[in-house]
């Protein structure tokens, strides 16, 4: 039996037992411990909502899984940060490489078939890729910012590390299996790419809270690929959960499939209803049908069971927190508001109780009215870190607190006295011993 064939049994039998692992744990692997029975026919999945990131349903979130061409999602986000760093540019036309060529002519295998001599913006082969799963135009897109695809998988896995996703492990940029790319399969033991529901839903939301734009590329229902040109290519989208295809749902506007043998139907999905916005990872299903049947019933459940509710206006004061210590001001404290309208995530039907976790950044005067000077997030009382998507986002996001007026910055004088006060009271605070 060849290495290869050894290294596959090898990665089956470490999925097996993390799934049966897994399951076998119970609590550990679904973190809500009343979350609704949805019977899902899935290997793993989860739904949380974007903006808080608490986790409304779960199974198997934390289990390594193959995810196919969801893996796209890391090559758009490198894209669109190389973009951003004016590194690339999205009318800089990219000539067809061998190895782009070379995939282009694989069988069953998603792409724009692309040609030799032929060249092509960033910007088509960015949206070939989001749209239509483009393996040919990942791959030209992944040698043009790392310079190989080697190189440019070293970018994918160390992106994974900043972003926290612990159970993930990238060998190609398209979710192509390693050892079906001929002359240009990497020299690993690992055949597929390894990323679990939740490392799938981490990616997927710092790709639309750092890129917003990918929404933009992702919604588009129909790639004109060529356009003009005689050798025109129209696709749909994969994601048929988008206007006029098969699966429609409304407020779906993205984000990636996925397929290989070994990882089956695979969906990361996004929607949004009445200012909300739902982010589902579904892995391991049956039929390219099913994948969407399975995340329209977490779709469903999210929206029809939760919502978000306006908890504090823009402008309001913290019950307790309702001023911030100030050095050298005028003013030894600074009134801090809202700077935004509060919003949490609660359960239709139940009273949400909810405690205000702030914190103050350390102010020195001069302080201008509107600064932001600190920051409230409201956690669910009882919500352990097993709630939330990352441990962090039970303390992360929320709305930033502003300075309600000015301080300004005191005299020399002023601050001479102040300490000379300070200086005289603590000496008679130390002889009554109060």
């Amino acid at each position: 039996m060849s290495v290869r064939k050894w290294a596959k049994r090898l990665t089956g039998l470490f999925l097996s037992v993390a799934i049966f692992a897994t399951a076998w744990s119970g609590g550990a692997a679904n973190t809500n411990a009343a979350q609704a029975d949805l019977q899902l026919a899935v290997k793993s999945a989860i739904l949380l909502e974007a903006s808080t990131g608490k986790v409304i349903y779960s199974h198997n979130p934390d289990v390594p899984l193959p995810p196919a061409s969801m893996s796209k999602m890391m090559t758009e986000y490198l894209v669109l940060e190389a973009l951003k760093q004016k590194k690339i540019t999205w009318d800089e036309k990219v000539p067809v490489s061998e190895y782009a060529f070379y995939i282009a002519k694989m069988a069953d295998s998603a792409g724009v078939y692309l040609n030799m001599g032929e060249s092509f913006t960033v910007k088509e082969l960015y949206k070939a890729m989001a749209i239509a799963s483009a393996n040919d135009a990942t791959v030209l897109l992944a040698e043009k910012v790392g310079g190989s695809e080697a190189n440019f998988v070293t970018m994918m896995n160390q992106k994974a590390q900043e972003l926290g996703m612990k159970n993930t492990k990238f060998v190609t940029s398209t979710g192509l299996p390693a050892n079906e790319l001929g002359p240009y399969s990497p020299q690993t033991d690992q055949t597929e790419n390894l990323m679990s529901a939740r490392d799938s839903a981490i990616l997927a939301r710092a790709l639309i809270r750092d890129f917003p734009e990918a929404l933009e590329y992702s919604k588009i229902s129909r790639l004109v690929f060529r356009e003009g040109m005689p050798n025109e290519l129209k696709k749909a989208n994969y994601n048929w959960m988008l206007p006029d295809l098969n699966n429609y749902y409304p407020g779906v506007d993205g984000l990636k499939t996925g397929y290989t043998a070994e990882a089956k139907y695979c969906f990361t999905g996004t929607a949004t209803r009445d200012g909300m916005r739902l982010i589902s990872v579904v892995m391991g299903t049956e039929s390219e049908t099913k994948r969407f049947v399975e995340t329209k019933k977490l779709f469903d459940y999210g929206f029809s069971s939760f919502k978000l509710v306006k908890h504090l206006d823009k402008g309001a004061a913290i019950k307790g927190y309702e001023t911030a210590p100030v050095k050298n001001g005028v003013e030894l404290e600074v009134p801090a508001v809202t700077g935004d309208v509060a919003n949490v995530l609660t359960k239709i039907g139940e009273e949400g109780k909810y405690k205000p976790v702030v914190t103050f950044q350390e102010l020195t005067a001069p302080i201008k009215k509107e600064q932001v000077i600190g920051k409230v997030v409201f956690k669910t009382e009882g919500a352990a870190e097993g709630d939330y998507l990352q441990p962090e986002d039970a303390t992360r996001g929320g709305v930033d607190l502003v300075a309600a007026q000015d301080v300004e910055e005191a005299s020399w004088l002023r601050l001479f006295f102040r300490s000379v006060i300070q200086f005289i009271g603590n000496i008679l605070s130390s002889i009554t011993g109060k």
